[in-house]
């Protein structure tokens, strides 16, 4: 498979990385808007994010992955280029424990050591991260992020663009809201709204947006 990096930054290395560890992936462009003009170097496309629109008539088999951890920016560069769904890669590290009752949609990514369990359902460009636990009936829609060390126990749900902070605890049944934050360590006992931070064990409210954001 061949595949073109979008986005240039700390969670690109680590993807990258990634891609190694899979052996059967390619890495033929890297795009970024750092990038002013289009070049090729050792064999590898550079250019700017719009470049993706038409990479594809060199690369008629590659496959797009956006590599930028900000959830909201990410979701602003997949409206943004409008690419098919075929066209995006789904990434998943050799050594992350994947049930087979589990979904897992185009763009996102399954970090080392991370377990997603029995019947779990995984949306588009949502980022599972090192060793994150992903527990049995949950949801992790688009956009959302699971850091790492983070434990979704069973049939949580996490919504659009949510982001569960490193170590963070969700106990059963819990819906954390789009958009959400989940501090680092937090313990989650109560449902959390949309378009908020929530820190603390137990997890308490600190933050609310006035505006719901994305």
């Amino acid at each position: 498979m061949k595949i073109a990096i979008i986005g240039q930054g700390g969670h690109s290395k680590v993807v990258r990385d990634l891609i190694k560890a899979i052996g059967e992936a390619e890495i033929v462009g890297c795009l970024d808007d750092q990038y002013n003009d289009e070049f090729y170097h050792e064999q590898v496309f550079y250019g700017p994010v719009d470049a993706a629109r038409t990479f594809t008539e060199d690369f008629p088999d590659v496959r797009f992955f956006v590599a930028v951890g900000n959830n909201r920016v990410r979701k602003q560069i997949v409206e943004r280029l409008g690419i098919p769904d075929a066209l995006y890669a789904t990434l998943i590290h050799p050594t992350a424990h994947i049930s087979s009752s589990t979904s897992i949609g185009p763009g996102s990514v399954v970090m080392p050591c991370a377990v997603i369990n029995t019947d779990v359902q995984v949306g588009a460009h949502a980022i599972i991260n090192t060793c994150a636990v992903v527990e049995h009936d949950s949801l992790v829609a688009n956009y959302a992020h699971v850091s790492p060390n983070a434990t979704l126990t069973g049939n949580v749900m996490v919504r659009e663009g949510a982001q569960i902070g490193a170590s963070a605890t969700v106990i059963p049944g819990k819906k954390i809201g789009k958009w959400a934050i989940v501090g680092a360590g937090a313990t989650v006992i109560d449902d959390i709204p949309p378009y908020c931070t929530a820190v603390g064990v137990p997890a308490m409210v600190k933050t609310k947006e006035i505006t719901g954001g994305v």
